[in-house]
């Protein structure tokens, strides 16, 4: 089960009609400028900066974006990164999600060394345990234990590294 907080929101529009009662719609006409110059930007260093700095994320040492990377728009600070990762082409990794009547967030935690490959999703509240492989094209939407890799929609096991 993912680690989300869940928020459920007054009768009328659905939660994602009500996302400006919720967060700032500065912070995330701001925040979607600065993803989309990190998601074209080739300069890794530069894409760091503006994760740590501008959108407040705890990103790791020697940790690589691949291009076109979408990070969470509207709360990028609930996202932790550990050193020496890499996020693969055009991966999204969300700490949010709005449905009907609710809206939930939840931490995203991904540890040291992991590879998420291409094109692959992380939904709101799972923790990447160290050293994890994520194959492309997976929705991650549980913990993955350290030293495991995974893949898929739905996300199964396919092997297990020992201590």
């Amino acid at each position: 089960m993912r680690k989300t907080e869940r928020h459920f929101v007054e009768d009328g529009p659905n939660a994602l009609r009500q996302i400006y009662k919720t967060v700032s719609p500065w912070k995330g006409v701001k925040n979607f400028i600065f993803i989309q110059i990190a998601r074209y930007c080739p300069a890794l260093e530069l894409k760091n900066w503006i994760y740590r700095r501008i959108l407040h994320m705890k990103v790791g040492r020697d940790t690589a974006f691949g291009l076109m990377v979408m990070v969470d728009v509207f709360f990028p600070e609930k996202i932790t990164i550990g050193r020496n990762t890499v996020i693969g082409y055009n991966t999204t990794i969300l700490a949010h999600e709005y449905l009907i009547r609710e809206y939930r967030l939840g931490e995203v935690v991904i540890g040291d060394e992991v590879m998420i490959g291409a094109n692959s999703t992380i939904l709101p509240g799972v923790t990447i345990g160290d050293g994890a492989v994520v194959a492309a094209g997976s929705v991650v939407h549980r913990d993955v234990e350290a030293g495991t890799f995974v893949g898929g929609n739905p996300l199964r096991t396919i092997e297990r590294k020992n201590p």
